[in-house]
């Protein structure tokens, strides 16, 4: 009999099961997955990337970059799978989404201490140490039975992903390789545009149909994810200052920078599929065929995948939760992933992670642990915890919710730099303290 039940086995549920095996605990980890689809999910492998296939920044200048940095310290599967299937993206850790899930699938499929359940869990057991990880596309009747037990009324948004194309259907006599400011290797394709071409982009995008977002509760979309065509209706230069931003880019046929750039990035190792960056959406498909093609280059694109919307739900953690990723009302109840508010891959894997992590210690009658604020994982676990906001929404890890530094250090980057370093520092320490190494 499984000592821990974990219900899910997206991002943060693989990893929780992960950090439980890995410490002998036996693991019944339970995935609906392909017996019953999502929205937005594709196959029945574990970890589906199912929006971009970007994990974010990979250098410890960037919060996200200093999070999985974390984690390898503490063994993820998710970001050791990640860099064994990264894909080339200038400063980021992108992955090819098929080889990344396959490989994690296989993983949990093959350990000792895993018994996977190729089935739906409809009610919470009301008994023994309990991981919840089923997403922010939680079926149903889970998630009345969530509601019940948290006596908060759910929250929701909406989560749009990009489309995909062939490269071999790009004209590449319109674009140019580059990444912003030159940083890294050029591993992004950019499509310039003149102020004509991107107002008339701009104006068939104001005037596109949408698709109806059925069963969801209409006009709440999360500012993270922002569909492009809700963005665009806010001005017609808010493109130029978002996705569509053209500083840090000079095309190498003119030497300048162009009114507005579209930057597509590698989809899978072989370089053959291609993301528009930031053109997450949920157009009608023949609408994003006719008005994605209007970009200098995509003329001809061939789209492998159109742009989806779909559901996204989460907790009112500050009311629920507390910073071991427990709930307050069952302590041996963990949630984990998008469904805790946080936001983006890597913070929902690293909530598994954490919540793996607890859920072993107090199935072992140990004291859950709370990473200590000067980390990524204590600063995003305590924000969730002791938010203030009357009106909570998902959060991304970033470097303002770290404790700032002792000094003042004017150029961002090294700032940035040394608050990095002062985490993996404290980390080591508190990792030592509590014998996790």
């Amino acid at each position: 009999m499984a000592e821990v039940t974990v219900i899910g086995a997206g991002l943060a549920g693989a990893e929780a099961a992960w950090q439980l095996a890995q410490r002998g605990i036996s693991v019944a980890l339970y995935e609906m997955r392909p017996e019953r689809m999502t929205p937005a999910h594709h196959t029945g492998n574990f970890a589906e990337l199912v929006c971009s296939n970007s994990l974010k920044g990979a250098g410890l200048d960037n919060a996200a970059g200093l999070l999985k940095e974390e984690m390898r310290h503490l063994d993820s599967l998710i970001v050791n799978a990640a860099d064994h299937h990264a894909v080339p993206a200038g400063g980021a850790l992108a992955v090819d989404r098929e080889l990344f899930a396959t490989e994690i699938t296989e993983r949990l499929e093959q350990h000792n201490y895993i018994q996977v359940h190729r089935e739906e869990l409809k009610k919470i057991p009301e008994q023994g140490i309990v991981v919840i990880a089923t997403g922010p596309l939680t079926a149903d009747d889970l998630a009345q039975e969530i509601q019940k037990l948290t006596g908060e009324e759910s929250l929701s948004f909406y989560d749009a992903a990009s489309p995909i194309v062939t490269l071999e259907s790009i004209d590449l006599t319109k674009a140019f390789w580059a990444s912003r400011y030159d940083k890294g290797d050029p591993d992004y394709l950019n499509c310039p545009m003149t102020e004509e071409e991107y107002k008339r982009f701009y104006a068939e995008l104001l005037q596109a149909q949408t698709a109806e977002v059925k069963g969801f509760e209409k006009g709440k979309v999360f500012e993270g994810c922002m569909p492009l065509e809700v963005m665009a209706s806010r001005g017609e230069q808010t493109l130029t200052f978002g996705p569509l931003k053209p500083v840090g880019l000079v095309d190498p046929r003119t030497g300048s920078k162009s009114y507005a750039v579209v930057q597509l990035r590698k989809e899978n190792r072989e370089g053959t599929l291609f993301n528009l960056v930031g053109f997450q959406t949920h157009l009608k498909w023949g609408e994003q065929q006719r008005v994605f093609r209007l970009i200098p280059g995509l003329e001809k694109a061939e789209f492998v995948r159109y742009g989806v919307m779909h559901r996204n739900t989460f907790l009112n953690a500050p009311q629920v939760l507390k910073a071991d990723f427990s709930l307050k009302k069952r302590p041996g109840l963990f949630f984990a992933g998008q469904m805790t508010g946080v936001e983006g891959y890597i913070e929902s894997a690293a909530s598994g992670l954490i919540a793996g992590i607890n859920a072993a210690r107090v199935l072992r009658n140990q004291s859950s642990l709370i990473f200590p604020a000067e980390t990524a994982f204590g600063a995003l676990a305590l924000h969730l915890e002791g938010s203030p906001s009357t009106d909570f929404q998902p959060m991304n890890i970033n470097f303002g919710l770290l404790p700032p530094l002792g000094e003042r250090i004017k150029a961002k980057r090294e700032k940035n730099h040394r608050i990095s370093e002062r985490a993996l520092v404290r980390l080591e320490e508190f990792l030592q303290q509590n014998m996790l190494l």
